[in-house]
């Protein structure tokens, strides 16, 4: 990727302009991490890159980017260019295209506002982000009052840097923050806020980090206020001395090994959710029936994120049944593998697991039994055989409306086509009859 890009900056510069590697890129090349992407800034304007470049997009021309395809790869190249008012809080009313140094003073933190010549390998630095990378510093460019009224997700994205690289924040950045925490909820789509969060979720080293840091910045109330109900929740001693609800969660959410899916992130962060409207202290403190709270908060918060249906009808099926466990290892070989190969399975097992480790004391004993028994039966097993009797067809035959029953009885039926005791469509309609 970077051979290529090389040759697409010597493509502009052989033209006469300027080209650099620009903005994340830079940055994570002089960290000594693999950039995923390489944008390039350049003096050369819209037109003429689509001039010089075969394969071309216009995707966002009138802001002077356009895709470049090369070697199967793309490449987003910007012309340099300066912005004036940010009346939606997030993109330019106007732009000017102009010159490197004003372009490096237009973005937002002075470690994302380097760039590099991969021809002369120099960097190119405007705003002393190499200072500030070697300081490990998050900063703002410029006035940082200014950087943040012109796009106010960069309150998050403050964040999401400062605990991805194990940076401080600036002086001046960290009190432009707490003075204009409010703004995150002014004129920024939950769309936008999602993707941050998922970026968050995913670091692979110390996810809770950045939600800890929203907590005391005051962001997280302000963006998913159920979370922050966790603190101050207590648990019982016996069986959580790691503390209250929210050390538990963050400590959960960080044992979650490195290859681990975004959907089983986001339902360990939410699987303990309900617990604090669900405290009772009879015998003991007792949180009855706080899994299926949890899946309808987090139901609720997804849906306010903006996530696709699918996504979060996964997440809550893996909240609702993380207290599966002990069930699990006392049911019946059919009715296990009904829920092995349900293909959240995997997701559900990752989230037992972190919840495991994130208590002390910690007792992994029944999840390593319950993953023994899963890989052993995925192992025979490879997939769920079709139903015998649809949805309708079990309506037609009992005369009943549409129900959560259906649901049930066909999950009855094909867990008796995995124990082999139903093998067709005939016996499984004697069945039906004959039970309901």
């Amino acid at each position: 990727m970077e051979i290529t890009a090389k040759s697409i900056v010597e493509k502009l510069k052989k033209k006469g302009h300027q080209a650099y590697f620009a903005g994340g890129s830079v940055r994570d090349i002089l960290l000594g991490i693999k950039p995923k992407d390489i944008d390039i800034a350049t003096s050369a304007l819209p037109h003429e890159i689509e001039t010089i470049f075969d394969k071309t997009v216009p995707i966002g021309k009138k802001f002077g980017v356009i895709l470049v395809i090369e070697n199967d790869h793309q490449y987003e190249i910007a012309t340099f260019r300066s912005d004036s008012g940010y009346s939606d809080g997030r993109r330019p009313d106007a732009i000017k295209f102009s010159y490197a140094h004003m372009d490096a003073m237009r973005r937002d933190f002075t470690i994302n506002g380097l760039f590099y010549d991969p021809v002369k390998d120099q960097v190119i630095d405007f705003v002393r982000g190499e200072r500030d990378l070697k300081a490990k510093l998050v900063r703002f460019i410029g006035n940082p009052e200014d950087r943040i009224l012109e796009d106010h997700l960069r309150l998050i994205r403050a964040v999401r840097f400062r605990n991805q690289f194990d940076f401080q924040y600036h002086p001046d950045t960290y009190q432009a923050i707490k003075k204009h925490t409010k703004l995150i909820k002014e004129k920024v789509s939950m769309e936008r806020i999602r993707d941050e969060l998922n970026k968050m979720i995913l670091d692979q080293t110390n996810p809770s980090m950045s939600f800890e840091d929203m907590s005391h910045l005051g962001l997280l109330e302000l963006i998913i206020p159920e979370l922050e109900k966790m603190r101050g929740c207590p648990q019982p001693y016996q069986y959580h001395q790691e503390g209250d609800v929210w050390e538990h969660t963050m400590r959960a959410l960080d044992a979650l090994p490195p290859n681990s899916s975004l959907t089983s992130r986001w339902a360990t962060l939410f699987h303990d959710i309900g617990k604090p409207e669900t405290f009772q202290l009879k015998e003991r403190i007792r949180f009855d029936s706080h899994a299926q709270l949890s899946a309808r908060l987090a139901k609720r918060i997804l849906k306010r994120l903006s996530f696709s249906k699918k996504f979060i009808d996964n997440v809550c099926w893996c909240v609702e049944h993380h207290m599966m466990m002990v069930p699990l290892v006392e049911m019946n070989k059919g009715r296990q593998l009904h829920w092995f190969l349900n293909p959240e399975f995997p997701n559900l097992l990752q989230l037992m697991e972190a919840d495991a480790k994130g208590t002390v004391p910690s007792d992994l004993s029944l999840y390593q039994k319950i993953k023994r028994l899963y890989l052993n039966a995925v192992r025979k097993n490879k997939s769920i055989p079709d139903p015998l009797l649809d949805g309708h067809e079990i309506m037609k035959i009992l005369n009943i409306e549409p129900s959560q029953k259906i649901t049930e009885i066909k999950a009855k039926l094909v867990e008796l086509q995995i124990e082999r005791k139903i093998k067709t469509k005939k016996q499984a309609i004697i069945w039906l009859k004959s039970n309901f």
